[in-house]
């Protein structure tokens, strides 16, 4: 074999980390180990075990799996809807324009009855529809709560354990200026 066959062997991505190890070794100072420090034997030993770039190279480099719904929208920030009523919680997360991207309900989450519209309810109603929302992509929702139901704060605290940034939070209850003749009260 001449020089030009193994020269051809060996990839330029070799060459490099070759290169850098030398390098390396050029640059490496002398042991310093001194007690005055105030660092252990064991701190020191795991300093000097870097990675060289042969290593970082040579090793498979996996990025975090982020995993994307099926057909997957990409989109970043959007609106999140909670319908919090005495009898039930609904929420749905759109786009800006208002399209929904994935929505849940407290009857979806196999809640019945009066759990219905507890606030343990409505927090799990929210993870389950927000994580189907993250998988498209949102990461950033202005949150819009509608109804007198007890899911309304913990739905918004529910937004942030799981790793949403609320931008702005808006009550949108209808609320009527002398319209129609109101229900009789409510009897609790």
């Amino acid at each position: 074999m001449s020089e030009e066959e193994k020269k051809e062997d060996v990839t330029p991505i070799e060459e490099k980390a070759q290169k850098l190890e030398k390098v390396e070794k050029a640059e490496k100072p002398e042991k310093e180990n001194s007690p005055a420090e105030g660092k252990d034997e064991k701190e020191v030993k795991v300093e000097k075990k870097e990675e060289t770039a042969a290593d970082l190279l040579g090793a498979n480099i996996e990025q975090v799996k982020i995993r994307k719904a099926k057909g997957s929208k990409n989109i970043t920030s959007g609106i999140c809807y909670v319908v919090a009523t005495f009898n039930n919680t609904k929420v749905s997360f759109t786009d800006m324009k208002g399209n929904v991207i994935s929505w849940s309900s407290s009857g979806k989450c196999n809640f019945r009855g009066s759990r219905k519209s507890t606030a343990y309810a409505a927090q799990v109603v929210t993870q389950d529809a927000g994580k189907v929302a993250m998988s498209h992509g949102m990461k950033e929702v202005l949150v819009k709560v509608k109804g007198p139901g007890m899911g309304r704060d913990s739905a918004i605290r529910a937004l942030q354990s799981l790793g949403f940034s609320v931008s702005s939070i808006l009550d949108v209850t209808p609320i009527p200026h002398n319209g129609c003749r109101a229900p009789k009260r409510r009897r609790v």
